[in-house]
Formats: C-alpha cells, structure tokens, sequence
C-alpha cells in the first residue's frame, strides 16, 4: 500500500465487526481507526440495564453455533460468565394444544426440512412459502417462526440461503449480555464515536473518507454498514459502487423487536420455557419465561408484525404481548407484568433493521458483497457470510478475514498478529 495517508486503514463503524477488524488491525500496528456514528459502540449488539436491576440485550443476544463461536473464547479471556442452559425452541407449543399436537408439529417440522433440502438440490431457487404444504395445519406457524428467524416472512426468505446457514445446534447467553461483551472487547481501541460518515472517495491514490467533523484519507477502508444502509446509499461512494448497492438490495435485513416485560409473583414458575403466542397465525410473538431464571419475560416480534408495533409505539408492543400471554395464562397476569425495555431496529437511523436474509434468486450476493473493491474496499459484516449470516460472530469472521487480507499486503514492516483471546 501506498504511504503517505494518515491512516493506512478506516474502519466504518464501530459494532461487531467494526470492533473485531479493529483489534486485529491494531495488533498487527497498523494505523487503524474506527469511525461510529452513534454516541455507544456494538451495533446492533446493545445491552441495556433495567429496573429490576438485570441487564437486557435489545439486539443480539444467543451467542448461536457456541462450540465455533469466536466470540465464546473472547467471553471467557474476559470474565464474562455463559449461560449454557439449552433452549427449549422445539417444545413451545404443547401448552397451547397439548402433546399430541406437538407430536403432529414435531412430524410437520421434519417433513418441512427435508422438503427444503429436497428444494436446495435443484437447479433453481425459490421463496420459501412455495415448500409449506398446501392447507398445512401448521403453515402460519412455519411463517412466523421466519418471521423470527430471518426478520422476514417466508415469501421473502431464498430456500438456498436458508439452507447454507451452518448450525451446529449449541446457543449460548452471556449473562452481562451480548452487547456488554462486544463493548469490553473495544477497550482500548482507536475509536471515534459520532462521527458521520457521508462519503468516500476512492478515485485518487488515497481514499477520502468525508465526515461530519471533517476529512481523513487512509489506504484501505472496511465497511460494515448494514445491507439495508447500503442498499439506500447512506454513504455516497466515489466512484459509485452499483454491483455492492445491488448486492445490498438483494439481501435486505427484516426487522426483528424485543420486549421485556418484569413478572411480578411467583407463577407461572417455569424458567426457559419458551411459548408462542398463537399458533394459528403468522403475526404472534415468541416468549421465554424467567430467561436465566430473572423475573422477567422476553418477548420477540418479527416481520410485519414487529414493523407494525414499531411503528405504533411501546405502548403497544407492551400491549400486543400481554393480551398473548393473557390468553395463555389468564388475564390475572396483566396486574403482575410491566413493561422494561423495548428495541425498534427498523426506525434506527444507523441499521434500518435487525440482521438480512436473501431475498429468493439472491443467495450469490452475499459473496458478491464480500468481495473486496480494488483490494482497498472491504464490505464486512453478518451479511458477508454464506453459512453464518444473521450472526455476531459472522460479523466477527468476515470482518478478521478482510483486516487479514490488508496486514497481508500491507508494509512489511506490519508486526505478526498476535492471537486474540
């Protein structure tokens, strides 16, 4: 790379993989600054306290795939304890309609998967929704479970993008939260926080990266901007940048909220038991009682549902989720729940949703997007993965495999990488 820059990398933004790409830089001494337009770092990792003094994840929360989760060996170097209690994500329906129903369900469940694994083998894509079964009992429960899972409804869910997602079934929690463990890994870091980015030109030997507190050039920058900013063209690139627009569109985030809700009283006791609002209909939200055991409830919305509420306000989010679960357990319960923390990912002027899924037809832009521009413009984060996507520590792998390739053709005077906890 050339000299003369007054950084040799940029890094936009400042959440999972803004923070990861920065302690690699920064460990290889190279001169490296990250650029977060928001007051706080982490993205759309955001751990927040509440009034019964136990703090939330308004954003990420599992630590999915554990076992190959970078982010599970950072946890530990830094003393953040794990909760590793198994979700019960398969159960959640009998107390609605009973064990046999569930046996029905657990049937209808492994005849979907092996219909979306027949469908990955063909030739040709195509929106999940064309795989549920014509009448399906369980059809509008299949769609809001990707409501929850993708941010979007099937129609809008790439049958070969969902079935490239690696997962290795073993999802665990920090119990300080996601968010917290993100920040704790930012200690230290050259970070600058609200700071715009508006611009970045890539026309001269080095990029201008124009601020709202002014310019700074560098000899490479690693973009970690959401698919949905992208796609809108928050920042304006020059030369301008069509295939990584198109690209962003292509693999849009949905929008996934969450509520949580303090529960007052000793009933219902169990912990970790996760519930669906309904089961006969997509816009219904996913519950987990007492998560780590805390008095509380953790309520999950996703596509247009959790647009919808979002839109309308707490308020109704909180109201949305305690008529459900009054008409689980009886409208005694309404006294005993208030509300603590709510997120609103959608209207968030630096994400614009939660985490993306291809549209159908669209699974090849995530390497698309990847791919770097010219070697000095790196496009990063959960959407850049194949078989992760949706994920912090897919955030975390593609932004160290770019911050890698730059230490690689970078001055040699660049120091070896020192391994990360």
């Amino acid at each position: 790379m050339a000299d003369g820059a007054d950084f040799d990398v940029v890094i936009v933004g400042a959440g999972a993989a803004g923070i990861a790409a920065c302690r690699r830089l920064a460990a290889a001494r190279l001169r490296v600054i990250a650029l977060e337009a928001r007051h706080r770092l982490g993205g759309r990792a955001w751990t927040v306290p509440t009034a019964i003094d136990k703090p939330v994840d308004l954003g990420c929360e599992w630590l999915h795939s554990a076992d190959i989760n970078p982010w599970s060996g950072i946890a530990g170097a830094l003393g953040f304890a794990l909760d590793k209690t198994p979700p019960d994500w398969t159960s959640r329906i009998a107390i609605h309609d009973g064990e046999a129903a569930n046996e029905d369900w657990q049937r209808a469940r492994d005849a979907f998967e092996e219909a979306y694994e027949r469908a990955a083998r063909l030739s040709y894509d195509q929106p999940a929704s064309a795989l549920l079964p014509p009448g399906g009992r369980w059809n509008k429960l299949f769609d809001a479970i990707s409501t929850w899972a993708n941010g979007a409804e099937l129609d809008k869910v790439s049958v070969k993008d969902r079935q490239n997602y690696n997962n290795t079934g073993l999802n665990w929690r920090c119990y300080d939260g996601y968010g917290a463990l993100i920040n704790a890994y930012a200690e230290g870091l050259p970070i600058r926080r609200e700071t715009v980015v508006e611009r970045v030109d890539h026309s001269g030997r080095h990029i201008r990266i124009v601020t709202d507190r002014g310019e700074l050039t560098a000899n490479a920058v690693i973009v970690t901007l959401s698919t949905n900013l992208l796609a809108a063209e928050a920042i304006r690139f020059t030369p301008a940048l069509p295939r990584i627009v198109d690209a962003a569109a292509g693999l849009p985030c949905g929008v996934a909220n969450k509520l949580f809700l303090a529960l007052d009283g000793p009933t219902p006791a169990e912990s970790y038991l996760h519930l669906i609002g309904r089961t006969d209909r997509t816009e219904t939200g996913n519950y987990q009682l007492r998560p780590h055991g805390w008095p509380m409830i953790s309520c999950y919305f996703g596509g247009m549902l959790s647009v919808r509420l979002e839109k309308a306000g707490p308020a109704a989010m909180a109201a949305f989720a305690i008529d459900e679960l009054a008409g689980i357990f009886g409208n005694d319960i309404r006294s005993r729940l208030h509300p603590l923390a709510s997120s609103a990912w959608g209207t968030d002027p630096f994400a614009r949703g939660s985490y993306s899924c291809a549209l159908p037809g669209h699974v090849d832009n995530r390497t698309v997007l990847a791919t770097p521009v010219d070697d000095r413009l790196f496009f990063v984060g959960e959407a850049c993965s194949r078989d992760q996507f949706g994920t912090a520590h897919a955030a975390f792998a593609t932004a160290i495999a770019a911050a890698d390739k730059i230490v690689q053709t970078t001055a040699p005077a660049a120091l070896p990488i020192a391994a990360a906890p």
